[in-house]
């Protein structure tokens, strides 16, 4: 696929757009602006997950899921302090040892401030042998920002996105990159199935989402679209990396097993075969930890053949990530020509 053809600007927004787990509300807004013109059906469920459905020219049809989530990892303010100063929790998958003097953006004003830490010159030798706590971490918005944040106000890295040659930099690739493939097939919806857009919350605290808006849309099998973190990085002494799970630049990663899924082997075996029939690179992201909205969604009603597709990041759940501007684009490619090959036959094969 023409990488120019991408939607550089929506991804934009997105990544720029500050919803950490539970406030998604800034992305929710985004979303609702592109997918109203574009879909026969835009709700809002209680718990925030944006549903848009494209309704199939023709009956019967299959009832096909398609999920990204809007939430991303951050910060909760908790409680403030003297000088502008604030206690805060991290909410979701973050690594404490990322914090100390990152920027973030606090509020729905995207306040400036940083994730302050005691300098070295007022430390000790013992101090400074041990990873600092997140307790004695705060966030400091400077003496004029006394008062300006609340508890349960929610902060984010302070990076904005940038195409730097073939890659991809920035906060929130995980799942924005999903969320503007997810918007882009909606566009293109092919006519014989019934398209089930859902834009999910709370992935990064549980997949909460993800499961109310599968028990409500009832599909006949789903499709996760992600960010799935690449451990690629060479070696520290130089040797052959082989204990990757995917590689930058190799392609959309099809999922066969995660912390949470075994996806359905139909499911898999169809993806491979279109793109093998369209000669789209990919890989297969090997088994291990972590999950995807998948997670839930398979587990729902009387079981939902699911697999998930994601773009491989490096340095995914940091103030910024990187991703391959190739890789988006055949992930958008390869599940174009999948839902438009896409029949009952491809679950009526043995499993």
């Amino acid at each position: 696929m023409e990488t120019q053809n991408l939607p550089f600007d929506l991804l934009e927004r997105l990544s720029n757009a500050c919803a950490v787990s539970g406030d998604e509300g800034e992305v929710r807004k985004i979303i609702l602006e592109t997918v109203q013109p574009l879909a026969d059906e835009v709700r809002v469920d209680a718990l925030g997950n944006v549903l848009a459905i494209k309704h199939a020219q023709k009956q019967p049809c299959l009832r096909v899921m398609l999920a990204a989530h809007m939430d991303e990892v951050g910060l909760m303010i908790v409680d403030e302090e003297e000088g502008g100063l604030y206690k805060f929790e991290i909410v979701g998958g973050i690594d404490p040892r990322q914090l100390p003097g990152k920027p973030v953006w606090v509020g729905k004003d995207h306040l400036p401030g940083v994730i302050g830490a005691r300098p070295i010159h007022l430390t000790t030798p013992e101090e400074r042998k041990s990873a600092i706590a997140t307790e004695s971490l705060r966030i400091d918005l400077g003496p004029e920002g006394s008062k300006k944040a609340k508890p349960g106000d929610r902060a984010v890295f302070a990076t904005s996105l940038k195409r730097v040659g073939p890659s991809l930099l920035g906060k929130a690739l995980d799942d924005r990159l999903g969320i503007a493939t997810l918007i882009e097939l909606l566009r293109q919806a092919p006519p014989h199935l019934e398209f089930q857009a859902a834009f999910t919350v709370q992935e990064e605290i549980g997949l909460r989402g993800a499961r109310v808006a599968a028990y409500a849309l009832d599909p006949d099998l789903a499709f996760v679209l992600d960010a799935t973190p690449a451990n690629d990085l060479p070696t520290w002494d130089g040797s052959e990396n082989t204990a990757y799970n995917t590689r930058l630049g190799q392609g959309p990663a099809i999922y066969v097993a995660d912390g949470t899924t075994l996806s359905d082997p139909r499911l898999v075996r169809f993806l491979l075969r279109v793109a093998d029939e369209h000669r789209i690179p990919y890989q297969i992201r090997q088994p291990g930890g972590g999950g995807t909205d998948a997670g839930a969604i398979h587990r729902q009603r009387t079981g939902i053949p699911s697999v998930s597709v994601s773009v491989p990041i490096r340095h995914a759940h940091s103030a910024v990530a990187i991703a391959r501007v190739e890789d988006w684009a055949n992930t958008l490619y390869l599940m174009t020509q999948a839902l438009h090959a896409l029949t009952p036959e491809a679950l009526s094969t043995e499993r």
